[in-house]
């Protein structure tokens, strides 16, 4: 765990897709490390939605569950367990029912003054219905954040669409689009393998490279979400 604590103001997360493979794998234990060194505000609160027709409590025992597989049995005192679990809130939602978002509007009116993050961890068709079905309700305010997994479309053409779908209704500085593979090491080692090597460097640029491909095989894949 990290000693330097960068606090940060109470919010209302909200994840999209909150009972998948995403949310359940990376962003619950992700979650979980910011909460147990203190980040995460006392206030702040965390909510799944998805279609699967289940409580609160089903949610949270799935939640116990993902962080026994994913977190470190060190980490996972039961201090930090109950304390990020009593954050945790669900929501049965079928985002493309236009009558059935009161129930959202009604949890996030709980706390006005909180900042809204709307984490899309859903499949990309679904971006653009759920951002327009936010604006709808009133919930895509100034203080509203909204966060994109890729993949983000299959092709320029598709990319381009959802980037206009999210933009009608979330100003650019309120977007932020998420790739964590971009942090893995070996993608970080990619740029000290162009600019640290005295062969590479003079020779990759464009005059003198074609195109690059880079396969990463994994037995992982998105899941539902593309």
């Amino acid at each position: 765990m990290s000693s330097t604590v960068i606090p940060v103001d109470p919010f209302d997360l909200v994840i999209f897709g909150g009972t998948g493979d995403l949310a359940m794998r990376k962003l619950l234990p992700a979650l979980f490390r910011r909460d147990a060194d203190g980040q995460i505000p006392p206030s702040a609160r965390i909510l799944g939605l998805a279609r699967t027709d289940q409580n609160t409590e089903a949610f949270k025992l799935e939640a116990r569950e993902a962080l026994q597989q994913h977190v470190a049995a060190e980490e996972l005192s039961s201090q930090a367990v109950e304390r990020f679990i009593s954050r945790l809130s669900y929501l049965h939602i079928d985002v493309t029912d236009s009558s059935a978002w009161g129930d959202l509007v009604s949890y996030l009116n709980e706390r006005p003054e909180h900042i809204r993050v709307y984490y899309l961890a859903v499949g990309p068709a679904l971006f653009g219905i759920i951002a327009q079905g936010l604006a709808n309700v009133g919930l895509a305010t100034a203080k509203a954040r909204l966060v994109v997994e890729k993949p983000l479309g299959h092709d320029l053409e598709t990319a381009i669409e959802l980037n206009q779908a999210i933009s009608s209704v979330f100003n650019e500085k309120s977007v932020y689009r998420i790739d964590h593979y971009l942090g893995k090491e070996t993608v970080q080692n990619l740029m000290a393998l162009r600019f640290a090597n005295a062969l590479f460097e003079p020779l990759w640029n464009a005059n003198r490279i074609d195109h690059v491909q880079i396969t990463a095989a994994e037995s992982l894949g998105v899941g539902s979400r593309g």
